[in-house]
């Protein structure tokens, strides 16, 4: 059997994204960090990795963004995944003082957490936050985390549904070492970085509207070596093997310092 590589513990949102991606036709495999999800990839331990890149309440996952800079695998795929947060603990909700979770959760239940008066403690993944709970074993604490991980860890689920909007949702990129094969409904991921000069961003964002290219997202990340200095993350629809894509790209690549075309693969609808 394939196997998909996520970072986290079992019950990880990033678990159940990546069962929903392959329908539950591959062994998912946790690591501790999104490097180590990667590298697992890059080196053959796993087939895939899964990799969580921006939420719709809480916006962008900038260390994913960050590692797509330098990862030499292709995006296959994408999924969105209906997030559905459980607040996880031994005791009535009124026994409740503080919460674990991980960051973008915390986020996510910003209007619940305040609404109750909990401190927030930030931990390195939802379901590790349950394993955190079993462990200092304190009935005035709970979690953050999916329904799944409160079964698998055999915790209580004190309230569900309490994220603050229930169009909650993350976006999931697939990598592989294997590029995916053209399709119909392709969309294509690139990073670029510009000079610093005036009119560099629009000389690129130009050619993508001559040629017709609908641009589903840009986002900007410092480039970690100049500051103020930013590479841009697009995403498009189409395939880079269509010819009015490869003759955009082709007329960006004088305007950039750095062009990076990280996949084209199937676009995933909002389900």
């Amino acid at each position: 059997m394939l196997k998909a590589a996520f970072q986290g513990e079992r019950g990880a949102y990033s678990e159940a994204a990546a069962m929903a991606f392959f329908k539950d036709s591959i062994e998912t495999v946790p690591f501790p960090t999104f490097h180590e999800v990667l590298e697992s990839a890059e080196t053959g331990k796993t087939d895939y990795a899964i990799l969580p890149v921006e939420n719709s309440l809480e916006g962008s996952v900038g260390e994913s963004y960050d590692l797509l800079l330098t990862t030499k695998l292709d995006v296959t795929g994408e999924i969105y995944h209906r997030i559905k947060h459980c607040l996880i603990g031994f005791e009535r909700l009124e026994k409740i003082d503080t919460v674990y979770s991980h960051p973008q959760a915390l986020g996510q239940c910003r209007k619940f957490i305040q609404d109750h008066h909990l401190k927030a403690i930030p931990t390195y993944d939802t379901a590790g936050s349950v394993k955190i709970l079993l462990e200092l074993k304190q009935n005035n604490i709970a979690c953050i985390a999916s329904r799944r991980a409160a079964e698998i860890y055999k915790v209580p689920i004190i309230k569900e549904g309490i994220e603050d909007n229930a169009s909650n949702y993350t976006r999931f990129l697939v990598l592989s070492n294997k590029a995916h094969s053209k399709t119909a409904k392709d969309k294509t991921s690139i990073i670029f970085s510009i000079k610093h000069v005036p009119g560099a961003l629009y000389n690129v964002l130009e050619k993508f509207h001559a040629n017709k290219i609908n641009l589903t997202k840009i986002e900007s990340r410092p480039t970690k070596t100049t500051p103020w200095e930013y590479n841009f993350y697009v995403d498009f629809e189409g395939s880079q093997n269509d010819r009015n894509i490869k003759d955009a790209l082709e007329k960006i690549r004088p305007n950039t310092i750095f062009l990076k075309i990280l996949g084209s693969y199937p676009r995933a609808e909002l389900g």
